[in-house]
């Protein structure tokens, strides 16, 4: 990456920063309700390389959308430039909660598939996030970084988010789970068992988060909760289903969504903590019913590798993940049967659809198959200093 970055600009990068994407376990569209989240890191990240310079200028290129040199003046971001607006609203964020920076050089390279709901937009965030904290010495601790980003996204990127996909980014780890309090913002790492281990499968269907449908949900959320007289969904208790049953349709349907996926991220922590893998494998598919008929989120190419994965031996539970409206799917295997199933679901989903879905992680919940850890953020080759992560 060093060496692209200084064909690029001539110059050596001042500071290397990654973020990885995620996968989140149960606790789908609890976020922006103030609930519970429940997601892991998977080992694909995005990297960003980064220098400053000593004018207004960025001058942003990245390695997925062609390598051309993209600029914007920092401080005159406008929406409406594609993948750029990520990086545009990084800097607008920054400067609204009264950070300063200035220009920069940036490229940016990813493993994180792009629409399959695994966060490639928040990885990119928090990537550059971590490298602007390092390159002009802001104090920035990694729940302030996970804010900001969503913050990025929601105010110039247009995408009404919550704050899960940039906790994930900045604070989660592949061997546990992040259990999140997104109002709070509190959170504990929660160990992936041992006796599982949680495979990712691309549908081929890619999403948006932008598009209309994610952000009409977060509405008819916000009205469900208006009617209710609760500041969010997340103050209905989950005995407390019989009132939803008042709202027209369909925010009964949606807050039941939120109610009981709330409660399923509390049930599943629990089961983490006992080892319980059947009964997680459980709430994966309780989870996936519910976004599928009371959250409307999920598409018939998505259920369809649903089902073909719980019809696969050593299969527990198998659920769409991410914001919905196409994108992967989270699959829970007996430990050591991970690679092995979901290379078979993808064989037999092929064989009965025709669709390209595609086998993107087995994670084992010992530490199998997960990377060797790396510093966040590491000074490049050739500059003196420390950066800190």
């Amino acid at each position: 990456m060093h060496d692209r970055f200084a064909r690029r600009f001539g110059r050596p990068p001042a500071v290397v920063a990654d973020a990885p994407g995620r996968v989140n376990l149960v606790g789908e569209h609890t976020d922006y309700n103030d609930g519970f989240v429940l997601p892991t890191a998977i080992p694909q990240r995005t990297r960003v390389a980064l220098a400053p310079r000593d004018d207004d200028r960025a001058r942003v290129t990245s390695a997925a959308c062609g390598d051309a040199v993209e600029t914007y003046a920092v401080g005159a971001e406008t929406r409406g430039r594609g993948w750029l607006d990520y990086v545009q609203g990084v800097t607008h964020a920054l400067a609204a909660a009264g950070h300063r920076v200035g220009g920069f050089d940036a490229a940016i390279e990813s493993t994180v598939p792009i629409g399959s709901g695994l966060s490639s937009s928040a990885a990119l965030e928090v990537a550059f996030l971590r490298a602007l904290r390092a390159a002009f010495g802001l104090g920035l601790d990694d729940v302030t970084i996970a804010r900001l980003g969503q913050r990025a996204e929601v105010e110039l990127v247009g995408a009404r988010v919550g704050v899960m996909d940039q906790m994930a980014a900045s604070l989660a780890d592949a061997r546990t789970a992040l259990f999140v309090d997104t109002r709070s913002l509190a959170w504990e790492r929660v160990p992936l068992p041992g006796a599982a281990e949680i495979v990712v499968i691309d549908s081929g269907v890619p999403h948006a988060h932008a598009a209309g449908a994610y952000n009409e949900r977060r509405a008819e959320c916000e009205r469900a909760a208006a009617l209710l007289g609760v500041p969010a969904l997340r103050d209905v208790p989950g005995d407390a289903l019989a009132r939803l049953a008042a709202l027209p349709p369909p925010l009964d349907r949606r807050a039941r969504h939120v109610v009981t996926e709330n409660a399923r991220v509390v049930e599943a922590v629990a089961a983490l903590r006992a080892g319980d893998v059947a009964r997680l494998g459980a709430l994966f598919d309780a989870s996936h019913a519910s976004m599928r008929d009371d959250y409307a989120v999920s598409v018939p190419a998505v259920d369809a590798l649903v089902a073909v994965a719980r019809g696969e031996p050593h299969v527990h539970g198998a659920r769409l993940t991410g914001g919905g409206f196409g994108g992967a799917i989270v699959v829970l295997a007996d430990a050591g049967w991970g690679a092995a199933a979901g290379a078979a679901i993808v064989r037999r989903f092929r064989d009965a659809t025709g669709g390209a879905a595609t086998l993107l992680v087995p994670l084992a919940g010992d530490g199998r198959g997960v990377p060797p850890s790396r510093r966040e953020v590491t000074p490049a080759r050739g500059t003196s200093g420390s950066a800190s992560g």
